[in-house]
């Protein structure tokens, strides 16, 4: 999994690091241990995913769960309905921009007008208390073969993007509280992470 994270002490003067990390966790410490080292202004880390389809294996004609990735996003089961399904938008976002070949072509109707592809493979909406939802990610980052997104609650109590960066800069991470995650990896390692909780109402 690629990692790709941007230094950049003030808007004239960028510092490009690239590196790769077998585990998203790594990052983290990678940010910490740069901040500890005394590079000033703002830290940005852009993640990029070498999990994905194929361009051979996108079969639009056969059933979902003959892909040989799974895709879920899990839900914080507490979150009022319109965060739920924003936090669930946003993940979602966040795993097409990264995971490659997870929507299908668009569909033309009869009238000839398109319509953009959706995922041909399937993407499963479940719930889990935070409890459930710190374990599932704890599980997924470990992993190197499941790409991970999430949506910490800092993200949806402010308006201003780089406020929820320095949020989460002096949070730790034991107290984050997540409202929705997403997951896409091989279909049994995935199935054995969110193990059985219920699909969202």
């Amino acid at each position: 999994m690629s990692r790709r994270m941007i230094v950049q002490s003030d808007a004239n003067s960028p510092y490009d690091v690239r590196m790769t990390c077998t585990k998203l966790s790594n990052v983290h410490r990678i940010l910490s241990c740069t901040r500890t080292n005394g590079a000033k202004g703002r830290m940005v880390a852009m993640v990029t995913s070498s999990i994905g389809f194929e361009p051979e294996e996108i079969d639009t004609s056969a059933p979902t769960r003959s892909a040989r990735l799974k895709w879920v996003v899990v839900v914080n089961q507490d979150a009022p309905a319109g965060r739920a399904v924003n936090a669930a938008i946003c993940v979602a976002a966040a795993t097409v921009d990264a995971v490659n070949g997870l929507l299908g072509p668009d569909a033309v109707d009869g009238s000839g007008a398109a319509h953009p592809g959706l995922p041909w493979a399937g993407c499963t909406v479940l719930t889990a208390d935070n409890a459930a939802l710190l374990a599932i990610r704890a599980k997924a980052a470990r992993r190197g073969d499941i790409f991970l997104a999430d949506m910490p609650e800092a993200a949806q109590q402010t308006r201003v993007y780089d406020e929820y960066l320095d949020t989460m800069r002096s949070s730790d991470a034991e107290e984050i509280t997540y409202v929705a995650l997403s997951l896409v990896g091989p279909r049994n390692p995935v199935d054995k992470i969110v193990g059985r909780l219920p699909l969202l109402p």
